[in-house]
């Protein structure tokens, strides 16, 4: 079963196109999650951005534990490198170089799923989770 999450980042007013085309042009990490071992323990299947007025929104869904998925995530170079580029965009700065500052920034960003519909689901089925 799949979830979905998602991180807010308020930016500096007048830098939305240039976030548009950091979010285009990024790299794609790859989509296996995989425990020391080397066993798949989860998927990346899919991301969206959005970007508006002084705010972006990035949606992801994944398979796994969310912990092993933002591990796995936080080591990605194209994942890096969007974030490195990223920074000078953001009205609030952010501490992404420390493991506890990057936790912090997760924790303040994270926005929670309460609602996903699908056409294909019966109207009785609560699929948020």
């Amino acid at each position: 079963m799949s979830t979905w999450h998602a991180l807010f980042y308020p930016l500096k007013a007048g830098s939305e196109e240039t976030v548009k085309e950091l979010f285009r042009t990024s790299g794609r990490p790859r989509f296996e999650v995989r425990n020391d071992d080397g066993d798949v323990v989860g998927r990346l299947l899919g991301t969206m951005a959005f970007v508006g007025k002084e705010m972006a929104v990035r949606v992801i869904e994944v398979e796994g534990p969310l912990p092993m998925v933002a591990g796995h995530m936080s080591r990605q170079p194209e994942v890096r490198e969007f974030e490195r580029q990223l920074e000078e965009h953001l009205s609030r700065p952010r501490d992404m170089v420390t493991p506890e500052g990057a936790r912090q920034f997760f924790r303040d960003a994270a926005l929670e799923c309460v609602l996903a519909r699908r056409h294909d689901q019966p109207l009785d089925a609560v699929a948020a989770h």
